[in-house]
């Protein structure tokens, strides 16, 4: 029996020599659709006025919080459709600016993993400059023209007003 446990403590030993010598790479991409990549850059693309990275990325962020949700549709094109949701035409509108690439190298790095570090459950936003009078907002962030919030009970709203912008957080 003791010969047994060495055995199991040195694999185990082995095993987590390992994971700690992956711990310093950087993880493989992920493969992902084509049609999620190019329905996730239309969202960002026409909802963060093709203003900075870091409204893309939050923007992904809550297309991502939606698709992991169960009151919206479980796809990204599926929560990027959605009616009334995102912009007029996101679906249908020409991408032809400068900007495009942008919104789909960024749609790709929020499809591998990255999320905006302060958007966290957020699955709304609106235009900065709108004054939306509700009770039940709790602003996260304000990035790339947008306020993100989360709906809260409004006892445990405690920011409800929209943030200063914030940009530059997310990396190149």
């Amino acid at each position: 029996m003791r010969a047994q446990s060495r055995k199991s403590t040195t694999t185990a030993l082995i095993v987590g020599l390992g994971l700690l010598a992956a711990c310093g790479k950087s993880p493989e991409p992920v493969s992902v659709p084509a049609r999620d990549v190019e329905c996730m850059a239309r969202a960002m693309y026409f909802e963060s006025n093709r203003s900075s990275r870091d409204g893309m990325i939050a923007v992904g962020t809550v297309v991502m919080n939606r698709v992991h949700s169960d009151a919206f549709p479980n796809t990204i094109c599926g929560v990027v459709g959605q009616a009334n949701q995102f912009a007029p035409g996101v679906m249908s509108k020409p991408m032809n600016d400068r900007s495009a690439p942008l919104a789909r190298a960024t749609a790709l790095a929020v499809l591998q993993g990255e999320r905006h570090p302060k958007v966290t459950r957020a699955k709304f936003f609106h235009a900065a400059w709108y004054n939306a009078n509700y009770n039940n907002m709790h602003y996260v962030v304000t990035a790339g023209g947008n306020a993100f919030y989360e709906k809260r009970r409004p006892a445990l709203v405690t920011t409800p007003n929209p943030l200063p912008p914030l940009e530059g957080i997310t990396p190149l």
